[in-house]
């Protein structure tokens, strides 16, 4: 909203677990994040989150939505939480540009048909960012791996209906070390996270017992243990 000579922009870095191998019949996923390339000084060729100028008309988290639906066609967003503001005042170049950040988290099985200059990058092999954006990154992705901890957040990443191995392999991604699926059911059921459907999914290639079929409890943020910790084994 201009101010003098200060503008306010709203970024919002969006997630997804993502199979990133180009193999489809082999599971490698990866937590993932929705960047666009920019096609114009200053920094063209650079990858931003996306995101522009908050209207006169409009709260943030509503130019959020905006912005992720006009810009790169995402209206599918499971979760939308405020994070930060960063206000350095040389943060881009030219007019003061003040920037309110979101987190938006996009579930598994959900497949956006995205604009050309548009794509999902793992956060392990980022491209080159433009301006502060890869400080937004990290902020929003250490926001994330916290309420893991100690909220049910996972919601958003996870289908409506999922596999414990399926679960596991979410908060292995979006948490970036391995985490055991016994161990992580018994929390989230101690937590009165988890609710059993009572169906099963197919059986695997080797097959074996079919594996039972969850989904959570509730599709909206909560704390479930304000003074957990998920940490990494050893």
């Amino acid at each position: 909203m201009p101010n003098g000579n200060t503008l306010h922009e709203v970024l919002t870095a969006v997630f997804q677990v993502r199979n990133v191998n180009e193999d489809p019949e082999v599971d490698n996923p990866e937590l993932c994040v929705l960047l666009w390339q920019r096609a114009l000084q200053p920094e063209r060729g650079a990858w931003s989150l996306p995101g522009g100028l908050l209207r006169e008309d409009e709260d943030m988290t509503t130019s959020a939505r905006r912005q992720l639906a006009e810009k790169v066609d995402v209206r599918g967003v499971a979760h939308l939480e405020q994070l930060s503001v960063f206000s350095e005042p040389n943060r881009v170049p030219g007019v003061r540009l003040i920037a309110s950040t979101f987190l938006g988290l996009v579930p598994l099985d959900a497949d956006p048909d995205l604009p050309t200059d548009t794509a999902w990058h793992p956060v392990s092999a980022l491209p080159r960012t433009a301006f502060d954006h890869g400080v937004v990154l990290t902020h929003a992705r250490t926001r994330l791996a916290a309420k893991l901890s100690y909220t049910n957040i996972a919601f958003a990443l996870a289908p409506h209906e999922f596999t414990m191995s399926t679960l596991r392999e979410i908060y292995c991604a979006a948490l970036g070390y391995q985490v055991d699926a016994t161990n992580l059911q018994r929390v989230l059921g101690r937590r009165g996270v988890l609710v059993a459907t009572g169906a099963t999914a197919p059986p695997g290639p080797s097959g074996g017992r079919p594996p039972a079929l969850y989904r959570f409890a509730e599709s909206r943020l909560r704390v479930t243990d304000e003074f957990a910790a998920l940490r990494p084994p050893g």
